[in-house]
């Protein structure tokens, strides 16, 4: 029997964060069928056993492709994989050439070992930390962040891209991060002409458009979320109080 396109949507398990948005910006540029399912974190939806079997780590965003290899379902987690995986399955956004392809590899590494761990941990202690006493982890991440835009600023004065002349996964794994100068107090890219440029050429794009749109969709949802949650989901949610694992 033919398949409904229902069927063949894929789920998007996640919330309105910067990892899961670039999946919603590879998902709009390749044009496939998807859905978000809302993942309420702070309500701990992430620990149970159906959502363990999608993703064993426990974190958004992850993905069900109803028609995956062997059109079986397949489940992937790791935005980073969850793009490679996309590209792979569509042809889209990584080259062909292995230099050129595995160029677009580093730079997303670089997105996930580098500019995603730092900017979140530099917004997790300015907005979720007590103020007084974190000077060090505050001063030590917004640090990281400078260094790591200088990269990015002289790279992107060298190419239009990322990873080259291209639009690749590797930028849309970034722009989530990258368009987030409020947020990351970097006064507007004062510094980082060339990251403007490219913050500017991405959001362009009716996919960067349409991604935006879907964020404000999906952060209605995470405010539902928030206003629900007690006290003890927030220390749940945030691995503190009876949470936190104390170093003796």
């Amino acid at each position: 029997p033919t398949r409904r396109s229902s069927d063949l949507m894929i789920d998007l398990y996640g919330m309105s964060s910067p990892n899961v948005l670039k999946v919603v910006l590879m998902l709009e540029e390749i044009g496939l069928p998807y859905r978000v399912k809302h993942v309420n974190m702070i309500a701990g939806d992430q620990y149970s056993d159906a959502f363990r079997k999608v993703n064993p780590n426990g974190r958004v965003p992850a993905i069900v492709d109803p028609d995956g290899p062997g059109g079986t379902p397949f489940s992937v987690f790791e935005s980073g994989a969850i793009l490679m995986y996309l590209a792979e399955k569509t042809g889209k956004f990584w080259p062909a050439d292995m230099r050129q392809r595995h160029t677009v590899f580093q730079w997303l590494m670089f997105q996930m070992g580098s500019v995603g761990p730092m900017s979140g941990q530099f917004v997790h202690f300015t907005r979720a930390a007590p103020q007084d006493g974190n000077e060090y982890a505050r001063n030590r991440y917004y640090t990281e962040i400078h260094r790591l835009f200088g990269v990015m600023e002289r790279r992107l004065g060298e190419a239009a891209y990322l990873a080259g002349d291209d639009y690749s996964i590797a930028d849309m794994a970034t722009w989530p991060w990258g368009r987030s100068h409020e947020l990351l107090k970097l006064d507007n890219y004062a510094e980082y002409p060339n990251v403007a440029r490219w913050v500017n050429a991405v959001g362009e794009r009716p996919a960067a458009q349409r991604m935006i749109q879907k964020q404000n969709e999906i952060q209605v949802d995470d405010g539902k979320a928030f206003q629900g949650a007690t006290a003890e989901d927030m220390d749940r949610f945030f691995a503190r109080g009876k949470y936190a694992r104390v170093l003796a």
